[in-house]
């Protein structure tokens, strides 16, 4: 089978599975066989300066064992058999699957192996999806890089963070679709960096359980795809169940049918209101990244939509937001103390700042203030009627690529990964994110459980006016 079909997106790849004009199988090894001839070489630790490297573990064996059971599902239910039956998937090496190595791209966990499979995993796997193999996470998903792969469109350039293997396999065009997870950024950020798209959904969407935390009150669980409706139908997959209830926000409401399409017609986001705030121009965009934004502001007035310019009603203190992660963080890693050696120099960094984050006093009164942001948030929507927030994923493009371990890039405050990404994580409100260049995410942000509305402006956006970008690897990596 021709490597060809790992072209595929996720929506093309199961229409072609329902029609029988494909099989799981097919797909699994042309996938394989992409992964053969563009990753760089087998999956490494460290990488190299000439691969891409978006692996820790592939899993060839078992991913024919799971397209062999899928390709029977679908012969047998056929237009019953769940959308994603069938589809090769990516998966962050933050999730269990039971019996497997999880090890978060780090020696810290070397030859630790799962002993239950992570809820959005179960759920995937009960969908009939292909786990073709772990991808590689900044360490513990503890930074905005993930140094060890390279961005497919430039090799000396970073893939972000932490979903940077995700992002990578994507745009490389080895698997249709992907897990990543987002604390700060880390769907995001990757998915601005590689010209790939994102969901971050609402705070307790999807069940963090299972997935290796780095801050269980800010991580979230989402999809990774080429696309933005690709990304939709993943979703969609991975909240059947429910969503969690946890410590410190209700679970969000019902999400209701997820879109998979663009709307008819040359104006479908009229009666639509986007608002622009101040927060761009304070986070000093650079690069082609004000260019980018512009011509998104421009593609949604002229899809209809109404452009406002708002004031912000309240953003975060850092050292607030450093309180909450490095607490939540040093839950994990207090158990980690006797290998801490054995931690990449700028993970080591982190955890040594972490460690002095203990105070409960203190890490109450952060998350009361967090809480009264995101209420003050929700007004502000509701008093406007803003149906979403535009600004640039990043202020910046993907930087050069190397020194993202060493100490002293622990990332945090200051971080300009984190600038316009992390208040969305303090307020558990959900993203699509979109390529407006291969280079340059667009976001567009809405209040808690309007997953259903904020992604079909992301569709009819992308599909209308900023089509996915397509990566055209150099002949020596395709």
């Amino acid at each position: 089978m021709s490597s060809d079909a790992a072209d595929l997106g996720l929506l093309e790849a199961s229409a072609k599975l329902r029609a029988r004009e494909l099989s799981s199988r097919e797909l699994t090894d042309a996938c394989l066989e992409r992964i053969e001839e563009r990753n760089g070489g087998s999956p490494s630790f460290d990488g190299a300066p000439d691969a891409i490297n978006a692996w820790v573990r592939l899993y060839p064996d078992l991913a024919r064992e799971h397209a062999a059971q899928a390709d029977e599902r679908l012969a047998s239910e056929g237009d019953a058999a769940p959308l994603v039956c069938g589809v090769p998937l990516g998966l962050k090496d933050l999730y269990g699957m039971k019996g497997l190595p999880l090890t978060a791209s780090s020696r810290v966990l070397e030859g630790n192996v799962a002993d239950e499979d992570a809820v959005a995993w179960e759920r995937l796997r009960d969908a009939g999806m292909v786990p073709i193999g772990h991808t590689h996470t900044h360490e513990f998903a503890a930074g905005g890089t993930t140094d060890q792969v390279g961005n497919p469109w430039a090799l000396d350039r970073v893939a972000g963070g932490s979903s940077g293997g995700s992002a990578a396999a994507l745009a490389a065009r080895m698997v249709p679709a992907a897990l990543g997870s987002d604390t700060c950024g880390s769907l995001r950020i990757p998915a601005a960096c590689c010209g790939v798209s994102s969901i971050k959904p609402t705070h307790g969407r999807v069940p963090i359980g299972g997935v290796l935390p780095l801050a269980a009150s800010l991580d979230h669980v989402g999809p990774m795809a080429r696309s933005v409706a690709d990304c939709s139908a993943l979703l969609a997959a991975l909240a059947v169940g429910g969503p969690e209830r946890t410590p410190l926000m209700p679970p969000p409401q019902p999400m209701g049918d997820l879109p998979l399409a663009a709307r008819p017609g040359p104006k479908p986001l009229e009666g639509v209101t986007i608002a622009l705030t101040e927060r761009p121009a304070k986070a000093e965009l650079r690069d082609e990244v004000p260019a980018a934004y512009e011509r998104a502001r421009q593609a949604c007035e002229e899809l209809g939509a109404h452009v406002v310019e708002l004031e912000t009603p309240w953003t975060f203190d850092w050292d607030d937001l450093l309180i909450v992660l490095m607490a939540d963080a040093w839950q994990l890693h207090s158990a980690f103390s006797a290998r801490h050696e054995l931690y990449r120099p700028a993970i080591a960094e982190f955890m040594e700042l972490a460690s002095k984050f203990t105070d409960a006093q203190a890490y109450m009164g952060a998350q009361q203030r967090r809480a009264e942001g995101t209420g003050l948030w929700e007004q502000w929507f509701a008093a406007n009627r803003v149906d979403a927030v535009l600004e640039p994923t990043l202020p910046i493009v993907p930087y050069e690529r190397g020194p993202g371990y060493d100490r002293g890039h622990a990332g945090g405050p200051g971080d300009p990964m984190i600038a316009l990404t992390a208040l969305w994580d303090m307020t558990g409100m959900p993203v699509v994110t979109l390529p407006a260049q291969w280079n340059v995410g667009i976001s567009l942000i809405a209040p808690r459980g309007n997953e259903a509305t904020l992604t079909q402006l992301g569709i009819d956006l992308q599909e209308k006016a900023l089509p996915p970008a397509i990566c055209d690897l150099p002949a020596s990596r395709a």
